[in-house]
């Protein structure tokens, strides 16, 4: 296969970078949610806290069995239905009044959505459309562009609440997301077998990944970085009310987080060429654990909110196309769907306890001090658990393939 991209790879490398954008952008707005709807619905920030720890949750649960669908019968078709049950579910969340419907549409209905249009699910079909050695690099590029959903979504969503209300945000928002439709039904073609390589059936793929060391502490370590970007991306807001900021000041925070996103994720891409990608997820995760021991130390003013967002957008989606990566090198592309899916399942499940006992923990306490020092001590254990991962691809893979 060619280094160079041709017109089929760069149009779903594009449609991919539009899903992604959409789909992160929308998730990091979520938070701005929290105060107004909680106020005007007198719920608890638990009650949203656990609507949004359970679409998590569900997106991970089913982000294996995308992934597997996707891998098997193509891309397109699970975006387009993940897409239109995004986008209810949205619409849904614009008209709820009790907690049931809440739960519902915010958690049940928005993460199954979410796990079609999944990350799982468009680097599969990246993955598939590029040379091995360029594969990082590729899902980093589109994952750049993508990143310029939380970076711009964010702000617009904050502008249409304090302009016309939450209920209408919400509405813009579902219209947003429908934008998907289109763009998956770009994304056609499902895996196939790679030339030289033994052939796998999905059950053998689960055996070989279960059975090998790298990827089992890779799905550990994922697990700390859904806890800190849930609880971050959603109660930062929370937590910038109780600092007793302006509420605009959540709005740019989430703001500055995204134009982190950028540049990180274009750095990790940049550097996977160079350094070893477990070792950078490793340095990712150390950076994360200072920071926000900084943050908790310095006095919480403006400056210090934005300057901790900024930053750690560095390190928020960096860790994608880098642990996506790893799974590629080491099992190839053909099920990266499925093996990706299962590594983000593990990314959901930290993702819902980090959504869920940031909002019990202030619901208890009236602050949020015990995940923030829980945040720093599982980013010094993802430290530890990926500088040993051993990342070199399976014997499989340079086995010849079987007649």
């Amino acid at each position: 296969m060619s280094l160079a991209l041709n017109r089929q790879q760069i149009m779903v490398m594009g449609a991919g970078a539009g899903l992604l954008a959409v789909v992160l952008g929308v998730r990091q707005a979520f938070g701005l949610y929290l105060v107004p709807m909680t106020i005007d619905l007198e719920w608890s920030r638990g009650l949203f806290g656990l609507a949004m720890a359970i679409q998590n949750l569900l997106w991970g649960l089913a982000q294996p069995f995308s992934g597997g669908l996707a891998d098997r019968y193509g891309s397109g078709r699970v975006i387009v239905g993940g897409a239109i049950l995004y986008a209810l579910g949205v619409l849904g969340m614009a008209s709820a009044v009790t907690p049931t419907e809440l739960l519902i549409t915010g958690g049940v209905l928005i993460g199954l959505g979410m796990s079609g249009v999944g990350m799982s699910v468009v680097y599969g079909a990246i993955a598939r459309m590029v040379a091995p050695e360029r594969r990082t690099y590729a899902m980093a590029i589109v994952s750049t562009i993508g990143a310029l959903g939380p970076f711009l979504i964010p702000p617009f969503t904050q502008i249409v609440i304090g302009g016309f209300g939450w209920e209408i945000s919400l509405v813009a928002t579902a219209v947003i997301v429908a934008l998907m439709i289109p763009l998956g039904a770009m994304i056609r073609g499902k895996a196939s077998e790679e030339a030289g390589v033994a052939a796998q059936s999905w059950t053998l793929a689960l055996g070989e990944a279960r059975k090998n060391r790298g990827y089992l502490l890779l799905v550990a370590g994922f697990f700390v970085c859904g806890f800190h970007v849930t609880f971050i991306g959603t109660h930062l807001p929370g937590f910038v009310a109780w600092c007793g900021l302006a509420a605009t000041v959540g709005g740019w925070a989430l703001f500055a987080i995204g134009g982190g996103n950028i540049l990180g994720t274009y750095a990790a891409g940049v550097l996977s060429n160079r350094f070893k990608q477990k070792n950078l997820l490793s340095l990712i995760y150390l950076a994360r654990a200072l920071l926000i021991a900084w943050m908790m130390l310095m006095p919480k003013t403006a400056t210090t909110i934005l300057v901790f967002s900024g930053v750690f957008g560095l390190l928020w989606l960096s860790t994608v196309p880098l642990t996506s990566g790893v799974v590629a090198k080491m099992f190839g592309a053909r099920h990266l769907g499925l093996l990706f899916g299962l590594v983000f399942l593990s990314h959901q499940i930290g993702a819902f306890l980090g959504s869920w006992l940031g909002g019990l923990n202030f619901d208890v306490t009236g602050n949020y001090n015990a995940v923030w020092y829980t945040s720093i001590l599982l980013g010094l254990l993802a430290a530890a658990l990926h500088w040993p991962i051993r990342d070199e691809p399976v014997a499989r893979l340079s086995s010849p393939q079987s007649a």
